[in-house]
């Protein structure tokens, strides 16, 4: 997967291996633990894409029915949540529905 593939739509993380990479290999990791019966999740993911297009943030998207050992891991109680990585450590988390201009500001604060 290239550069441009990974910052301009949202990556699908397989495993936490792959998520691992996700972050090693990007300064700015944005991670969205989300699950397919979330109403506010699906309410999120117009605001991710955009996210994915207009910043130089990697956008990920962790199924937590697909990964619920990982999500657990992760401390995930609710979605959606939000974590931030910046440079290979966690930076910060948010839980619920976010505006799009908090997370941006999230983003630029970290990059």
């Amino acid at each position: 997967m290239s550069q441009t593939e990974t910052t301009a739509t949202p990556v699908h993380v397989e495993s936490e291996s792959h998520l691992d990479e996700l972050v090693a290999e990007n300064d700015v990791v944005l991670v969205d633990f989300y699950a397919d019966w979330c109403g506010p999740c699906k309410m999120l993911e117009p605001t991710l894409e955009e996210i994915a297009e207009e910043t130089d943030a990697v956008v990920a998207k962790v199924d937590i029915e697909e990964l619920q050992e990982f999500a657990q891991a992760q401390g995930v109680r609710s979605v959606p949540t939000l974590k931030f990585f910046a440079h290979g450590e966690e930076a910060k988390t948010v839980v619920g529905v976010q505006d799009k201009a908090d997370l941006v500001d999230a983003i630029e604060q970290l990059a």
